[in-house]
């Protein structure tokens, strides 16, 4: 993979990351604005965050570690394939 393809990949990975935080940081704006507003709507807004964080880290954790897991990915596979 060249410098430039290598380098669009990892800007559309930051790209999505930020994405992801923003509507993170949205949800929360509106969890905040729905507490203080007296709207009792149970612990909905908090899984929803908790979601939304883990999707979150997911992304950033991919971004980060894709080619290692590739290769993880294709040296196992290739073990398993050699024993068949």
């Amino acid at each position: 993979m060249g410098t430039v393809s290598r380098n669009s990949v990892l800007a559309g990975r930051a790209r999505l990351l930020g994405l992801v935080a923003w509507v993170a940081a949205a949800a929360g704006v509106r969890v905040r604005t729905a507490l203080a507003s007296g709207r009792d709507r149970g612990d909905v807004p908090g899984w929803v965050l908790v979601t939304l964080m883990t999707a979150g880290l997911v992304v950033g954790l991919w971004a980060v570690a894709a080619p290692r897991l590739e290769e993880l990915f294709t040296a196992s596979m290739d073990r398993v394939l050699a024993q068949l």
